[in-house]
């Protein structure tokens, strides 16, 4: 199957293809660590660059970085900056995220953003897709990696935005604190009542004090199996192939 268009909105689109898409928690990720206007901001292992393009089509950051390690995925998410009209604000780059050194300005961003892989290397069946695989399972970026990073590149107080399942939450506060990044903001995330929590997003401010602010638990689904209010907000007006939900808020860019 070839790459092909997948709508974010009236007048936003990204170019997905098999190995590079998005998902509901890339939306998730998206919403929770929208930038501040004039903000300087990367997203890291962006894949086809969806965070990115919600940034700049819902909010008005000053500059987003977008890296990536696989060649079609900077591909993709260059030619989406292109269609979108995001070329002067979105600079899309390909590197290893372990290179950050080279790759990151030090100090010089306000927020970074990471949807990383879920299970470390020895967790789980990783499949027969080497691209997919590297996206859920740690071989070419770990936790401590992302901490590492963002501690080199976030300014004094800058944010750093990232989900993961939430057997990993002690995990991630531990490395985070322990890096010198002071987790903020908790929200966790489960599909219906009646299930538990899932996935968490979590906001750590480099150089903060303590003190973690829990937020309600962001329900995806009501008991008739239809999106929650608040799910068809963040939805926004993101259309699932070419059926839009009509009950969903029309988000308009803002004038920057």
């Amino acid at each position: 199957m070839e790459s092909h268009w997948e709508p974010l909105g009236p007048n936003l689109k990204v170019l997905v293809s098999p190995n590079h898409s998005f998902n509901t928690d890339t939306l998730l990720l998206a919403h929770f660590s929208m930038p501040a206007a004039g903000q300087r901001c990367a997203d890291l292992g962006t894949g086809c660059g969806t965070i990115p393009l919600l940034w700049c089509g819902r909010g008005c950051p000053r500059q987003v970085l977008a890296l990536e390690l696989q060649q079609e995925g900077v591909g993709l998410a260059k030619r989406s900056a292109e269609e979108n009209g995001f070329s002067q604000t979105l600079q899309v780059i390909q590197g290893d995220l372990r290179e950050y050194k080279a790759l990151l300005p030090h100090q010089g961003l306000d927020l970074m953003a990471c949807n990383p892989p879920y299970f470390p290397g020895g967790w789980g069946a990783k499949g027969k897709h080497p691209e997919r695989a590297a996206a859920r399972h740690e071989e070419t970026m770990t936790l401590e990696d992302l901490c590492q990073a963002a501690r080199f590149s976030l300014t004094f107080g800058g944010r750093l935005c990232f989900c993961l399942p939430v057997e990993r939450l002690a995990e991630a506060a531990a490395l985070c604190r322990g890096t010198g990044l002071e987790p903020k903001r908790l929200r966790l995330v489960q599909l219906r009542e009646d299930r538990p929590p899932y996935l968490f997003l979590m906001e750590c401010r480099r150089g903060g004090k303590p003190g973690l602010a829990g937020e309600p638990t962001l329900l995806l689904r009501q008991e008739d199996g239809n999106w929650s209010r608040e799910m068809r907000e963040i939805y926004g007006d993101y259309q699932e192939g070419t059926k839009k939900n009509p009950a969903a808020k029309t988000a308009e860019k803002p004038s920057c």
